[in-house]
């Protein structure tokens, strides 16, 4: 097989013209989780919220884990935040029957327990409302290609990308060339028979193969052109929802609904089963598939089932600021939905490898 490329996928917009530093420094990333509800202030779940620095979410769990002398299932969290940024998120600890943990003496570098507070059901993976973010860029050339960039991006949106970290990190050669992300090349190596132990990694290189086929699956219908237009036999995700329907043709303001950011058209998060759309949708759907039959064949025996994501995320709050060749800019997207698919309708940058 192919190795597996990211850096052919379209734009929206077409390729930036700006360029600016990005996570110069820690704070230049800011991430604020938010679950989309107030924890009840009672139950035998321990809620807390987290800000780290520089620090991986699964991590912090496990300290958490050997801190309160619970077995690592009984820690939770939402989401996984990245690591270079300073992010704030809840972890929930179930412990019944215990007082509340005093967290004045819980000691890791770069982390600090902000608030605790009890709630009567646990804490699971991808139940929150989303994210804000506040990202900091440093160097900027262009500025104004920026400012009419996030304009449009206002009114129109960005394609719902996997952002980069999902990947692992790029790197840099010394010929310029960008390297492929380590989760993508251990998932290459899975395909081709080598067993990954490590359950963590193994879990990241799959998460990373299923984004990298949803990637390409936008991809190829931006470059259909097709990707701002409902088409027949598509699966439109609701707004605010996983819940999806396949367009049939009986409905007849699909189009106006798409456009006034009620529905979206989705591309497959690839299992086993058959796809869910039809039609032209469908034909679409497994042309694309057909070109990546290791890819496909090996997500259909991972025990994933067929899922969708939108093609689209519009940023919600969104605000900017410029003081020289410094530019800010914050927004609030679902959960799920990755800060680095805007800005790289933006801004063409690298993430550093080490941060301060």
């Amino acid at each position: 097989m192919k190795p597996l490329d990211t850096q052919h996928w379209q734009y929206y917009y077409g390729k930036p013209e700006a360029s600016g530093v990005f996570k110069q420094y820690a704070d230049d990333f800011k991430v604020v989780e938010d679950l989309g509800y107030e924890p009840c202030g009672e139950g035998e779940h321990q809620f807390i919220f987290v800000e780290k620095t520089n620090t991986n979410t699964a991590f912090v769990a496990e300290q958490l884990a050997r801190f309160t002398s619970l077995p690592l299932r009984q820690v939770t969290y939402a989401g996984r935040k990245d690591k270079y940024a300073v992010t704030q998120q809840w972890f929930g600890i179930l412990a019944p029957g215990k007082p509340d943990f005093d967290f004045s003496t819980f000691d890791l570098e770069g982390v600090r327990v902000l608030k605790q507070v009890r709630h009567n059901k646990k804490l699971r993976t991808g139940q929150l409302k989303g994210n804000t973010f506040t990202i900091t860029l440093r160097d900027v050339k262009n500025v104004d290609a920026i400012e009419a960039r996030l304009q449009e991006i206002a009114k129109h949106g960005v394609p719902n990308y996997y952002g980069e970290q999902r990947f692992g990190v790029m790197r840099v050669n010394d010929e310029g060339d960008v390297q492929r992300g380590g989760n993508l090349m251990m998932a290459e190596r899975m395909i081709n028979g080598e067993t990954i132990r490590h359950r963590n990694k193994r879990s990241m290189a799959l998460s990373a193969l299923r984004s990298w086929l949803f990637n390409d699956m936008l991809s190829g219908r931006l470059q259909a052109g097709n990707f701002d237009t409902v088409i027949d036999g598509d699966a439109l995700i609701l707004s605010g929802s996983n819940s999806f329907f396949i367009n049939d043709g009986k409905t007849d303001n699909l189009q106006q609904r798409y456009d006034a950011k009620d529905l979206c058209p989705s591309a497959p998060l690839w299992g086993k089963g058959k796809l869910a759309t039809n039609a032209q949708a469908l034909a679409f759907e497994s042309d694309i598939a057909a070109q990546h039959p290791s890819v496909v064949d090996f997500l259909s025996q991972c025990g994933f089932d067929q899922e969708r994501k939108a093609i689209k995320i519009w940023p919600s709050e969104l605000q900017w600021h410029r003081e020289d060749d410094t530019f800010t800019v914050s927004f609030a997207l679902p959960s799920g939905c990755f800060a680095t698919s805007v800005l790289r309708e933006c801004v063409e940058t690298l993430t550093p490898v080490t941060n301060t």
